[in-house]
């Protein structure tokens, strides 16, 4: 009974994608009732199905919205205040939706998490656009059709929720009202001016694109009732006057990100509901004395040479900046275990900054890391840009934090084999990057008990044959070798069930003969790509050639049918079937090597 109804619905969409996924998305949240569909079909009317117009489409679109509960169309319309085709990053709006008070508590669950949730509703219901979809499923930006921005424009300009200048136009709009949401776009010094002569003392937020004339901008003392202020991109930020911002007594999310400024005012430090800080991308190395009494920071976001003193004070930040650990006074780098809400941590261990004794910092670090195992910390990653050294200290972490989903060690040689810090206690760890001397069967088994692992990278120096055997790696969904030479993995039935793309995988020929090249890629149900390293070594042409004929094989025996790519041809091998390098296609979809 509904396929009838749904066939007349789909009719009066005029065959318009658009159309079609947005009253599936209004649909998908109704009940399947006949009743209910008849009512959804009744309320698009006729205009489109006749003549595909865009007042039909424009119909059908404010249809999905006003279907939408009120703390959905709030934020929503907040999206307004953003360009066509502009990238939406998903924290950032989820932080500024918290800053300007559309979001509360619910259910046990924080801000943070009901936001995001808000955010997932959008997409389900095919109001925005999801972007860069991660291995876990998680979107991690989006962006809004144009035809849905003129809608939600529309209904804002009614609203007096949001107000946009420039993109275009050479004077300021006409506006009935206080300005409650300001988003500059691209103004020249005549347009900057003007808005000297309008009220600004009711904008909760003010974001300012790049290409404005910012130097030309009214003083932030003007704003006294700000909420969000975003600079992004801002290169000609520094010739502003932004001492005003310590009058901002209002102020939850301030962003830098992208701009040249190398100082923060003083005023800074006035800002007592300051909750997100964002540094990244700037200029900005240390920050001010005393910055540590901004005890409701939960976002400090950047890269800094020196963390301040006293930072285990700021009890609720979850996110901090990037640091060097031998840049650090000890005293800090204990302090860092007095921080039980901290969820993410990247550090550099810059081997090459001189110091007096890095076994102090280590154990200082890890003292630190000790504290933080019985608390939030999800993820850890340690770089080491300018040098080389080893992660053995990290086989005394304990406890282990249970939470941890994430850990990046993505340096040669960080362990000589599987971290004793690596265990399947950790059995919320999903995104694991670790570079090793040497992978024994006994580490390839402790990686494959693994219960969440979704995402696995590997660099290991020697050359290694094992096999995955049956129940390891029950969840994994993407498994990366990196520059592996003289190796040779294969896989067993029953291995690695839900495994969906592997990518720079070694394959010794040499190795793999007496096995008669077998990889069991057909014994993986789930696999869609997998791009080969071929490595010829010792072995003829013609060996090579096999290997890759057995390969194909046994991807034509898979009944998902994967596309098998191979980094390096075989001669007299026609490859246009695999569709490009290995390189071009790691290339492609953001996972080619890093070294």
């Amino acid at each position: 009974m509904l396929k009838e109804v749904s066939n007349k619905i789909l009719k009066k969409c005029g065959g318009l994608p658009l159309a079609i996924i947005s009253i599936s998305g209004l649909l998908s949240n109704r009940p399947a009732i006949k009743e209910e569909w008849e009512k959804v079909k009744r309320s698009i009317g006729s205009a489109l199905e006749k003549t595909k117009s865009l007042e039909g489409m424009s119909s059908i679109l404010s249809l999905s919205y006003n279907d939408l509960a009120p703390h959905l169309k709030t934020c929503l319309l907040y999206l307004s205040l953003f360009p066509e085709d502009h990238l939406i990053d998903r924290d950032r709006l989820v932080r500024r939706w918290i800053a300007e008070g559309f979001i509360s508590e619910e259910h046990g669950q924080s801000k943070q998490e009901v936001a995001e949730n808000y955010f997932y509703e959008l997409i389900n219901k095919s109001m925005v656009q999801p972007v860069d979809i991660e291995y876990d499923g998680k979107v991690r930006a989006c962006r809004v059709h144009d035809m849905m921005l003129e809608i939600i424009i529309s209904k804002s300009n009614e609203d007096n929720f949001t107000t946009v200048v420039g993109g275009g136009q050479t004077s300021l709009p006409n506006h009935q009202g206080s300005i409650r949401r300001l988003s500059i776009q691209h103004i020249d010094k005549k347009v900057a001016s003007e808005l000297a002569n309008v009220d600004l003392s009711h904008v909760r937020t003010l974001i300012v694109m790049p290409s404005c004339c910012v130097t030309h901008l009214p003083s932030l003392e003007r704003f006294e009732a700000l909420r969000v202020l975003d600079f992004e991109g801002c290169e000609d930020l520094k010739d502003y006057d932004i001492k005003g911002m310590g009058k901002l007594f209002q102020l939850k999310y301030l962003s830098f990100k992208g701009t040249n400024i190398s100082m923060l005012p003083s005023g800074i430090l006035l800002l007592d509901n300051l909750e997100t800080l964002d540094l990244q991308d700037s200029y900005v190395r240390e920050l001010p004395a005393g910055i540590t009494r901004l005890t409701t920071l939960c976002y400090l976001i950047g890269s800094l040479e020196k963390l301040p003193n006293g930072i285990g004070g700021m009890m609720n930040l979850q996110l901090m900046p990037g640091f060097s650990i031998t840049s650090q006074e000890i005293d800090v780098l204990e302090d860092l275990g007095n921080l039980t809400s901290l969820e993410e941590l990247n550090v550099d261990l810059d081997y090459k900054v001189s110091c007096k004794d890095k076994r102090c910092e280590k154990e200082a670090f890890l003292s630190s890391l000790c504290k933080l195992g019985t608390c939030k910390l999800r993820s850890l990653h340690i770089e080491a840009r300018r040098g080389r050294g080893s992660l053995d200290f990290l086989d005394s972490w304990s406890p282990l934090p249970s939470s941890l989903q994430r850990f990046w060690a993505p340096y040669p040689n960080s362990f000589p084999n599987v971290p004793k810090c690596i265990t399947p206690a950790l059995s919320n760890l999903a995104d694991l990057c670790i570079c090793m001397t040497e992978l024994t069967k006994d580490g390839l088994l402790t990686l494959g008990k693994l219960p969440s692992l979704l995402c696995l990278k590997l660099w290991v120096s020697k050359k290694f044959v094992v096999t995955v055997q049956a129940t390891s790696f029950p969840n994994l969904k993407e498994l990366y070798f990196r520059k592996i030479e003289q190796a040779y993995v294969s896989f067993v039935k029953g291995s690695a069930p839900r495994l969906e793309e592997i990518s720079n995988m070694p394959f010794s020929v040499s190795a793999a003969k007496a096995n008669k090249f077998y990889l069991g890629i057909h014994h993986l149900p789930c696999l869609r790509r997998a791009y080969i390293r071929l490595d010829g070594e010792d072995a003829t042409p013609s060996e090579r050639k096999a290997a890759a004929a057995a390969i194909r094989k046994e991807a034509d025996a898979n009944p998902n049918n994967p596309a098998v790519t191979f980094e390096e041809e075989p001669e007299e091998e026609d490859n246009e079937e695999t569709g490009g390098s290995d390189v071009e296609k790691s290339k492609e979809d953001g996972i080619a090597d890093e070294d």
